[in-house]
């Protein structure tokens, strides 16, 4: 008997679901809505990348699975008419995925900060997230159901580690966002979570700390604490599938951390030895 008639289909999570995923176009965007479409789902990738984000509809599946809408999650009236875009398509909305952001200016010192690095990182991770939940959360009341996720960081638990103090603080304001929306909305029946990944070589990272991507990964490699493995946007991805499935339904209120330890650990101590104290080897 051929081996493959003991393997059954892979289980579908998120059929007959209706997912936007904010940022969608590239990065851990793009590959949470290859996995969701995988899982059943009709999914919006909402982004305000055009050409990738029309490319990737085109390569994962047809208008009756996927569509790109423009949006810019800072405006308001964008985030209002990708919902309603999606209501007008689909019907309803089941998930909205909160994952656009920016890390904004690699600046070290709070010195070097002023109005305009801290609005254009605000304006997309904070106020992008609140219309995401704000207009999320108006279609979803009346249906007594639904998930809001928002993509978040390590940073929100881990601090200094090469993170500008914009980009930390305003992943930090989604968490309670996060956490805050979630106390609200669980007698409508809709739960609200976080994913916070470590670092990941995404356009977004790679861009903004101005490194190649290899040189990126063996970064990141080196100085994550669980060793033998590298984070990547699909670990994010499955990550993102479960807070969004009915596997993880009586989960709300969470901040998953994809990091391999690493906030869990430090190493000061141990590097302040090797140096004060060097091998005579």
């Amino acid at each position: 008997m051929a081996n493959s008639s003991f393997q059954s289909p892979i289980a579908k999570k998120l059929e007959g679901k209706v997912a936007i995923i904010t940022g969608g176009a590239s990065g851990i965007g793009a590959a949470t809505a290859r996995l969701f479409v995988q899982h059943g789902a009709k999914v919006v990738i909402a982004d305000i990348q055009n050409d990738l984000g029309n490319s990737l509809v085109k390569q994962i599946g047809t208008e009756q699975t996927i569509i790109y809408v423009h949006c810019n999650v800072s405006i308001e009236s964008d985030v209002k008419n990708v919902v309603d875009a999606t209501i007008a398509k689909f019907g309803k909305l089941d998930i909205m995925c909160s994952n656009a952001g920016v890390l904004g200016k690699p600046i070290s010192s709070i010195l070097d900060v002023d109005h305009d690095i801290i609005k254009d990182v605000f304006d997309v991770n904070v106020v992008g997230a609140f219309f995401c939940a704000k207009h999320a959360a108006r279609v979803m009341i009346p249906n007594k159901k639904g998930v809001i996720l928002f993509t978040a960081s390590a940073s929100t638990v881990v601090f200094g580690a090469g993170v500008p103090h914009t980009y930390a603080s305003s992943k930090t304001a989604v968490l309670g966002l996060s956490t805050n929306v979630g106390v609200e909305l669980g007698k409508y029946g809709i739960r609200v979570n976080c994913v916070s990944p470590y670092y990941i070589s995404t356009p977004l990272v790679v861009n903004g700390f101005g490194v190649e991507e290899q040189k990126a990964d063996k970064w990141f490699e080196e100085g994550g604490n669980l060793k033998g493995a590298l984070l990547d946007e699909q670990d994010v991805a499955n990550a993102m599938l479960y807070l969004t499935s009915d596997d993880s339904k009586y989960v709300s209120g969470h901040n998953l951390i994809l990091d391999g330890g690493f906030s869990t650990t430090n190493v000061a101590i141990t590097e302040a030895y090797k140096k004060l104290f060097p091998s005579n080897d």
